[in-house]
């Protein structure tokens, strides 16, 4: 006696399309991906290499400007700083209203907290006001590139992430031809046109309590042995001790 065929029921035939359908289309999209994502760690290289030229040249023209105005018998003046790292370095204690709301502004609402300042009338009026609550300098490139790279965090609808992988820069600022780390660290280092959107996407970094502890709080860096005030250059000894 011959067996009868197995009918096999018309929704299983179409949930087995379907399930078809959706495997073939999650490949396509896997691999896009990854070409993608290939694509993507390709130019971030390029750029890279880019940025590294075009500083070692920043350099170079600076020694040589150097040199030049040495062997003229003039002094050579190095342009004016156009990005500040500013450090809170005291709490809310005896905080009057005015200097607690430009903390507020400056996006330094803890203790420890360190956000990166372009320099202008206004913002170094702002950094006057709340000088005895503050410490601050002008950052070298190989800090800026270590304080992102260590402690940088992005803002992605308002919640603090990890710069663990590009993709989530180019996600916030490819818009603003931003799409990779080191196109982050450039446009800060070089207060480049689009600094406002890159610095609001980096979270304030959080730093620690610096190895030996600050010097004196109530006394101004100016002094010798106090905390707060303009450290210009000598920002990055303390920074380091905070990381």
């Amino acid at each position: 006696m011959a067996k009868k065929a197995r009918v096999v029921p018309e929704n299983i035939i179409k949930k087995q399309a379907r399930d078809a359908k959706l495997a073939k289309a999650l490949t396509e999209r896997r691999a896009t991906a990854k070409t993608e994502r290939k694509a993507a760690r390709a130019v971030a290289k390029d750029n890279a290499k880019k940025y590294h030229a075009e500083y070692a040249k920043m350099d170079a023209d600076a020694i040589e400007s150097k040199r030049a105005a040495k062997k003229a018998g003039n002094f050579f003046v190095e342009a004016e700083p156009k990005v500040a790292l500013v450090v809170r370095i005291r709490g809310i204690r005896k905080l009057a209203p005015k200097p607690k709301k430009i903390l507020q502004l400056l996006r330094l609402r803890q203790l420890h907290n360190a956000v990166f300042v372009k320099l202008n009338k206004a913002t170094w009026n702002m950094l006057k006001m709340v000088e005895p609550f503050i410490t601050y300098g002008y950052p070298s490139r190989s800090l800026v590139s270590k304080l992102i790279y260590k402690r940088g965090h992005g803002k992605v609808n308002h919640s603090r992430l990890p710069l663990s992988d590009n993709s989530i820069i180019a996600g916030e600022l490819s818009s603003h031809g931003i799409n990779c780390i080191e196109d982050l660290i450039h446009e800060v280092v070089t207060c480049g046109d689009k600094f406002k959107q890159a610095n609001n996407f980096l979270w304030p970094f959080k730093l620690s309590s610096p190895n030996g502890g600050f010097e004196i709080k109530r006394h101004s860096f100016a002094e010798g042995f106090g905390a707060w005030g303009n450290r210009e250059e000598l920002i990055d000894r303390v920074v380091k001790r905070m990381m």
